[in-house]
C-alpha cells in the first residue's frame, strides 16, 4: 500500500483545536525527537494535571489561551543549549493542513527562540515530506509562488 504524504515546508502554520490554538507559526525540526511548545505559568495540579498558558504570539505577549491538560508523562529532555532539563509532557490534537492527528508536546520557555512551537520527528512521521527550501506550503494566505532568478552566464 503507497501512503500518500503531505509536502510542508520549514516552517508552517498549525492548530491544536482541543485548546482553541488557530494558525500558530511552528517550526518543522526533523532534528528534534520531540514537540516543544512555549507556555507560561505551567501549575500543576492533583490527579497527574497540568493548567499553563500557551504564549501565542513573539511580540504580543498579551496573546495568550489557558489551558488545563493531563500530564502524559515527564521526561529528560536535552535542550538547543545541550542542557538536559526535566519537562512535562501533554497531549492534544494538532491538524496540520489536511492530517490531523494526537502527538506530545513538552512544555518549555522558547520566550527567546523565534518559532513559540518547534514540530519534532514524532509528529511528523509516516505522514509529510519536508521541502526545507520552502515555508508556509499549506497556507493558501501565503502560498505564492516565488519568482526564480535567472542566472544567466555572461559571455
Amino acid at each position: 500500500m503507497v501512503r500518500i504524504r503531505t509536502l510542508i515546508g520549514w516552517n508552517e502554520f498549525v492548530d491544536l483545536p482541543d485548546w482553541g490554538v488557530k494558525r500558530m507559526r511552528a517550526k518543522v525540526d526533523t532534528g528534534a525527537r520531540n514537540s516543544a511548545l512555549h507556555v507560561d505559568r505551567i501549575e500543576e495540579l492533583p490527579r497527574e494535571r497540568v493548567r499553563f498558558e500557551v504564549v501565542l504570539h513573539r511580540r504580543k505577549r498579551d496573546r495568550r489561551v489557558p489551558v488545563e491538560a493531563r500530564i502524559v508523562r515527564r521526561a529528560r529532555v536535552r535542550s538547543s543549549t545541550g542542557k538536559l532539563e526535566s519537562r512535562i509532557f501533554v497531549a492534544t490534537r494538532m491538524q496540520l493542513g489536511p492530517v490531523e492527528r494526537e502527538i506530545e508536546i513538552s512544555l518549555v520557555s522558547r520566550e527567546k527562540m523565534i518559532f513559540r512551537m518547534l514540530l519534532g520527528r514524532s509528529a511528523l512521521e509516516g505522514a509529510f515530506t519536508i521541502d526545507p527550501a520552502r515555508r508556509h506550503l499549506l497556507d493558501r494566505r501565503t502560498d505564492r509562488p516565488r519568482r526564480r532568478v535567472s542566472r544567466a552566464r555572461h559571455r
